[in-house]
């Protein structure tokens, strides 16, 4: 006899509440062993296919392994170092571009600035604030990614961790699967398939499609000439999950920077522009139905609320958690309803006498 749905409740509740205090207060802690689960989460399905193909699930992982590390080792050599730098450059040449654009307004419509003018003490203020602020900016920014994700988390742990996670992933889930309660056990498979299929389409599919496209953004751009290309490519890259977002915001920078550095070679500009354009066709048309599909389930804002109400509540480890979380909320919140549409409080005592 299946436990009192009140009794239920109130283990689950329980549970859940001992994981966010855990995550509260073992965040950092916690950290590498978030990552590699997302890793080995992301690479399983890569080892299950070499698995199919004759490779042993040891040999599989090795070999997985080896070219994910050889892939890091390349990235810290030729992509992150000049990724930093150019990144530095482009805080530290803000403050020009501002000035810049304010000395092109100015010849084009003073009217528009003058003395006293919200225009003018608006660009003075935001050109004041980047040139007093950048460099403490970007020190920030470098020191807490260091203490955040320090040397011996990305060279040691999360590989090793990885490795151990990918090779018995398989067994751990046979054996949570083990320890489901019998009574609810198909539902909750069937609710696990689901979130599965969701975070499949997300994080794999649209962690692939941000990838290629960001690596496109970044070589065409660089191609082109402009500046800081491996930055815009790495923004425009990083945040394409969300629809037009990752264009529009790639877009303008590329084509505001494109318009400082080759201004009267509209040729250059137009070039600049086209290669987002033709981007978003690709994602559009070919990479986003092929890779996600037509729908994921995960609606973007109800993605962003997420990330910012873990990211805020539990630092950067709550927003590793925030994806998978919001996927199972939302999977969730759809077998609720379901339910309750089927229930009798919905539906009323007399549909349901007529329905049955």
């Amino acid at each position: 006899m299946a436990l009192p749905i009140r009794d239920q409740l109130t283990y689950w509740g329980v549970a859940g509440t001992l994981f966010l205090l855990i995550l509260w207060f073992l965040g950092d802690v916690l950290l590498p062993f978030v990552l590699g689960a997302a890793i080995a989460y992301c690479l399983d399905p890569i080892a299950d296919r070499l698995e199919r193909l004759g490779f042993s699930r040891i040999l599989a992982t090795i070999t997985i392994t080896f070219f994910a590390i050889l892939l890091f080792v390349l990235m810290a050599l030729l992509v992150i170092p000049t990724l930093i730098q150019q990144t530095e450059d482009l805080i530290r040449t803000a403050p020009n571009l501002f000035q810049s654009l304010q000395t092109a307004l100015t010849e084009r419509f003073p009217q528009l600035l003058d003395e006293g003018s919200i225009v003018r003490q608006s660009l003075a203020d935001i050109g004041e604030a980047l040139r007093s602020r950048g460099g403490e900016f970007a020190n920030q920014v470098v020191t807490s990614a260091l203490g955040l994700v320090n040397v011996v988390v990305l060279i040691v742990l999360v590989p090793v961790i990885t490795f151990y996670l990918l090779l018995d992933w398989d067994r751990m889930v046979e054996r949570i699967d083990g320890l489901l309660p019998r009574d609810h056990a198909p539902t909750i498979r069937r609710l696990a398939g689901d979130i599965n299929g969701t975070l499949a389409s997300f994080i794999r599919g649209q962690g692939t499609v941000c990838l290629i496209l960001g690596t496109y953004y970044a070589v065409a751009l660089m191609l082109t000439g402009l500046q800081f290309g491996l930055v815009v490519g790495f923004i425009a890259g990083l945040i394409t999950f969300i629809p037009y977002v990752g264009a529009l915001v790639g877009g303008a920078l590329a084509v505001g920077l494109a318009l400082f550095q080759f201004w009267g070679e509209w040729l250059w500009i137009g070039a600049v522009a086209g290669i987002f354009a033709f981007g978003q066709f690709v994602e559009g048309n070919i990479l986003t139905p092929n890779l996600v599909g037509q729908s994921v389930g995960l609606h973007p804002v109800w993605l962003i609320a997420a990330l910012s109400v873990f990211g805020t509540l539990f630092g950067f480890v709550g927003m590793l958690v925030a994806v998978p979380l919001a996927a199972a909320f939302g999977v969730i919140a759809r077998f609720a309803i379901h339910q309750y549409k089927q229930g009798r409080l919905y539906r009323g005592l007399d549909n349901q006498t007529d329905d049955d």
